[in-house]
């Protein structure tokens, strides 16, 4: 009887793990799943130099930090026109 019960639970558990694994959203192209990928890279990059910059002393490294965002926004801004 247990083993009926266990043989039971562990059906719903890998149920619900197929229900987990399901796609949410809409289904992108190629292209477009492409292109979410890259504005998803280009913005971590952002936070990253952001957070960097906010910890930046010296003029020479916030210059370039402040530059590099610069040049990650025109490449978001970029993107989205393109879409």
């Amino acid at each position: 009887m247990a083993r009926g019960f266990e043989s039971k639970q562990v059906e719903s558990q890998q149920e619900e793990a197929a229900r987990g694994r399901a796609v949410k959203g809409p289904i992108l192209s190629e292209t477009e799943r492409v292109r979410v990928v890259q504005q998803h890279a280009l913005q971590l990059s952002r936070k990253r130099a952001a957070d960097d910059l906010s910890r930046a002393s010296a003029p020479a490294h916030r210059l370039m930090l402040e530059q590099a965002i610069a040049a990650l926004d025109a490449e978001l801004a970029a993107l989205a026109r393109s879409s």
